[in-house]
């Protein structure tokens, strides 16, 4: 899985299995949670979808892999801590949030004034992908975590978000004040 590096854990089996012991399990969960948040900012992977294979949640070498039950357990405890959000009623689908929408929105005025941009107007695509982000952590950011984090600006009164003339093309203007 690339250069990521797997804390000691990864390679015990009994913490691919959820404890029943309450003082062990709270430190599987916290163990469990920092991986998770890690490997999430390491490979840019904003969303988790529980019915589909997740890498994390398998270690091959050990041939274990975590229950349907406990990787919602834990992406749930990660819910509870304001670190992700499950994006569908049925616990389906979680958001993982390594870095608040607070911070993504910080993030992205420090692009701004870092490229001298304050009155300026960047499309969402060149946030994610264009040169002023590229080697920044806004690279490759979700869409929706970069819409939610251009909103709180929004209320903030610095930046205003509008459509283009095609439907996918949205913009930001950016205010200095």
């Amino acid at each position: 899985m690339g250069d990521f590096k797997f804390p000691y854990f990864f390679d015990y089996p009994p913490y691919f299995t959820l404890q029943p012991v309450q003082d062990t399990r709270e430190k599987q969960m916290q163990l469990w949670k920092e991986l998770i948040l890690r490997y999430c900012q390491h490979h840019k992977c904003f969303i988790i979808n529980l019915e589909q294979e997740f890498p994390l949640f398998q270690n091959l070498s050990i041939q274990r892999k975590l229950s349907f039950e406990a990787r919602e357990v834990f992406l749930a405890a990660l819910v509870a801590e304001g670190k992700a959000e499950w994006l569908d009623k049925a616990h389906k689908k979680c958001l993982v949030l390594w870095r608040s929408i607070q911070e993504w929105s910080e993030m992205i005025l420090q692009l701004v004034r870092d490229n001298a941009m304050e009155d300026g107007v960047l499309t969402l695509d060149e946030i994610q992908s264009g040169d002023e982000s590229r080697g920044t952590e806004l690279a490759g950011i979700d869409r929706f975590v970069l819409v939610r984090a251009l909103k709180l600006l929004e209320q903030r009164g610095k930046a205003a978000m509008f459509k283009g003339k095609a439907g996918d093309d949205e913009g930001v203007k950016f205010s200095a004040s």
